[in-house]
């Protein structure tokens, strides 16, 4: 069965004006069980991930201050969002959500979670709307429980997974691949296993060609045990930031492009949502909607 973690709900309103749309993750599930993609069922309220699995990602002195609100205005600002209790406990909930939704992979051959991909974060600081790296801390997670001896991380979001290569840069059991705008957010890139840097209004054929070959070859070459996904709907020419300019077919290719890779290779596979900032609501919802009707129609 396809389990998916429900994104804990935000009640704090954002700054007006604000270009995050938190409102995608209660409308997402809607839309799933509206269409009959999914039911209830199918989805679980993640638990909140304990201190010790976030240590193996993140300094013990970060996760107090996160705790304590003492992170200095630079620091919040760097974030993008207002500190709050209510926002740190919700970012412990969704890598706690990825974490479950990486044991339901091992169970199932897909696990999903409708929030997560916080790729911006850290060993000891966030950035980009990132507080705690949900990726790092599942991949730490299976190495550890020895669920997986080997990892990859496929980030196809339109920025560049930047806290997860620092991470992860010196641990040759995680194989950290982003594929992202080349001019876009950072501004300073990091360093991943692989980084595939993209022309502005870089379209789906380049875009699919590029990614078809290069999974290929990591595949081959790397032979992963485990494969965490970011699927980003950034990338869409619609998206306020993206700068990319895929076709929600091109978005949906890309995806079947991941999961099939995962499917053939029978490696389990966490997908997790990442960023979304078209102008209209409804283009984000149906882009990151399709992923899961593609995990239904693959793997059940």
């Amino acid at each position: 069965m396809l389990k998916i973690a429900l994104s804990p709900i935000f009640a704090h309103p954002l700054p007006e004006g604000h270009r995050f749309p938190m409102e995608k993750y209660s409308l997402l599930p809607e839309q799933l069980l509206f269409e009959g993609t999914v039911t209830e069922s199918n989805f679980f309220i993640p638990q909140p991930v304990d201190d010790e699995l976030i240590l193996t990602t993140h300094e013990d002195s970060y996760l107090t201050r996160l705790k304590n609100l003492e992170l200095s205005k630079s620091e919040i600002r760097a974030i993008g969002f207002p500190l709050s209790m209510p926002l740190i406990e919700r970012e412990i909930c969704i890598a706690g959500g990825s974490v479950q939704a990486a044991r339901f992979a091992k169970e199932f051959g897909i696990g999903m979670n409708v929030a997560g991909g916080t790729h911006h974060a850290f060993i000891n600081r966030g950035e980009g709307f990132c507080i705690l790296n949900d990726l790092a801390i599942t991949a730490n997670y299976l190495l550890e429980a020895e669920l997986a001896s080997k990892v990859l991380i496929v980030d196809l979001d339109v920025h560049q997974g930047n806290g997860t290569a620092s991470l992860f840069r010196d641990n040759p059991s995680v194989f950290t691949f982003s594929m992202h705008g080349e001019k876009n957010y950072p501004h300073r890139k990091e360093s991943s296993d692989l980084d595939l840097g993209l022309a502005d209004g870089t379209e789906d054929a380049t875009y699919l060609s590029l990614l078809d070959l290069h999974l290929k070859r990591i595949m081959d070459l790397e032979q992963p045990d485990f494969m965490l996904y970011q699927s980003g709907v950034d990338v869409l020419e619609s998206d306020q930031l993206g700068r990319l300019s895929l076709t929600l077919a091109g978005v949906q290719a890309r995806d079947r492009l991941v999961l099939s890779s995962a499917k053939s290779h029978s490696i389990p596979i966490m997908c997790c949502m990442g960023g979304g900032y078209s102008k209209r609501i409804r283009d984000i919802v149906d882009a990151h909607a399709q992923v899961f009707r593609l995990a239904q129609d693959l793997f059940f």
